[in-house]
Parts: C-alpha cells; sequence; structure tokens
C-alpha cells in the first residue's frame, strides 16, 4: 500500500512540465502524495489505482482531452476534480463543469490560489460524499419551496420528488441562495462562499471569478429545468447577483 501525505494521494494530469511541477510541489505543500500523468488515460489509470481525493486535469492534453479524462473518471470515481486550461470562454467553462468537474481554474493562475481552491472544495467534500444519497427513512429537514426541496441537513435537492444531482460547489451556491429567503446575494458574495481563504482579508474577486459564479448558476438552473428569461427559482438582478424565490 502506498504511503501517503498527511492529507492523502492527489493525481496531477498535465503535459507541460514547468506547470505540472509547479502542481506538484503545490499539493505536496499541502500535505499531498502526488502521482503526476502527461497523458489523459495515464491519468485515468493513477485515478483507478491510486483513488485521490483530489486531481487537477488540463484541458489541452496529447491523447483525449481533459473534457473526457473526467467523463471517465466519472464512471469511477468521486475525486474532487479542478480543471486548469489556458481557455476563458464560458462554453469551455460550462463544458468542463457539466462533465463532472468541480473547479475550473485558468492559467495562468498563482499556487496560493490553486490551493485555496483546493482547500475549499475539500471542506465542502468534508461535509459531505459525492456517493448517491441515503434514502429518506422520514419527513425531510430541509425547506420546501413549490416543487423544489432544498434538504440541508442531507445535502440533496429535490424537484418534483425526483432526486438532482449537483456538485459540491453547485450545491452551496444553490443553499446559499436558498438560505437567503429572497434577499438578493451579490455574485462577489457567492464567491467569497466558495474560496473564503482567498477572499477573506478583503481581496477584490476577479472578473473570472465573476464569470465562475455565473456558470456555476446556469448549471444549476439547467439541472432545474430553470430558465433564466422566465426563471421559477433562480432570478438574475441584473449588475448585481441572484435572488431565490419559490415556485
Amino acid at each position: 500500500m502506498d504511503e501517503t501525505g498527511d492529507r492523502g494521494v492527489a493525481v496531477v494530469v498535465e503535459d507541460d512540465d514547468d506547470i505540472r511541477a509547479l502542481i506538484e510541489f503545490t499539493l505536496r505543500q499541502a500535505g499531498f502524495t502526488v502521482h503526476p500523468a502527461t497523458t489523459g488515460a495515464q491519468g485515468v489509470a493513477l485515478v483507478r489505482a491510486h483513488e485521490p481525493i483530489v486531481t487537477t486535469v488540463d484541458v489541452a492534453l496529447p491523447d483525449i482531452d481533459g473534457f473526457e479524462v473526467v467523463r471517465r473518471l466519472r464512471t469511477f470515481s468521486d475525486t474532487v476534480v479542478v480543471m486548469l486550461t489556458g481557455r476563458v470562454a464560458e462554453p469551455d467553462t460550462l463544458m468542463g463543469l457539466e462533465v463532472g468537474a468541480d473547479e475550473y481554474v485558468t492559467k495562468p493562475f498563482r499556487p496560493r490560489e490553486l490551493r485555496a481552491r483546493v482547500d475549499a472544495l475539500l471542506r465542502r467534500a468534508g461535509r459531505s460524499t459525492t456517493s448517491a444519497p441515503e434514502p429518506s427513512n422520514g419527513p425531510a429537514s430541509g425547506a420546501s419551496n413549490g416543487e423544489l426541496e432544498v434538504d440541508t441537513a442531507r445535502r440533496t435537492v429535490r424537484l418534483g420528488g425526483e432526486l438532482v444531482q449537483l456538485t459540491r460547489t453547485e450545491f452551496e451556491l444553490l443553499a446559499a441562495l436558498h438560505d437567503a429567503h429572497g434577499r438578493t446575494v451579490a455574485k462577489g458574495d457567492l464567491a467569497a462562499l466558495l474560496w473564503p481563504d482567498q477572499y477573506r482579508y478583503g481581496g477584490r474577486v476577479s472578473e473570472a471569478d465573476h464569470r465562475t459564479v455565473e456558470v456555476h448558476v446556469a448549471n444549476v438552473r439547467r439541472k432545474l429545468g430553470d430558465s433564466p428569461a422566465s426563471p421559477r427559482f433562480i432570478h438574475t438582478v441584473r449588475g448585481l447577483g441572484y435572488r431565490f424565490e419559490g415556485a
């Protein structure tokens, strides 16, 4: 059995030698034992072999792209996935989140930022698992709004009685909006909720983080069948953020 760091195992899937070395160093400094991969297929094999807590995946790989890597990982692993890429277009970001990534960080990035993102994701993972939720043996402990039920105790969401599969980040955003009880929540506040270590000292929320929040919210809307033009649940407050209302 492999000897691991205090925080467990990480896999880094990156074909650029310099970037891979930087990510490895950052994660080792954070307490992980790191297994590097230079191709997508090798990365998938390493995740299967070592069952890492966290995996970073570059989008542009020499064999299969990072999106396909994440698709394959999600057939057998609940590892926390951070996609790293130089692409900043929203469709690329949305695709990464749709295939099962938990976070999307654009290059160039600062090691401190990557570590903060990983720490925040793992804190959320520590409060829940990505395996299928346990069946309810009694009344839900969360609140219900029309057809949508957000159960903050079990960390589940049901729409019309059917379970909605959300990522950890998506659930955090929906729960924050739901718990605001109709008050508008600014995008910057949502970013600070997701990445508290990065903004705890009053740091300015970047436009990239605003876009990432927007993509996560768009993904939640899609999974809820909620239209931005005629929303039932998540309403956009132009120039500020979002407001949750019941059906």
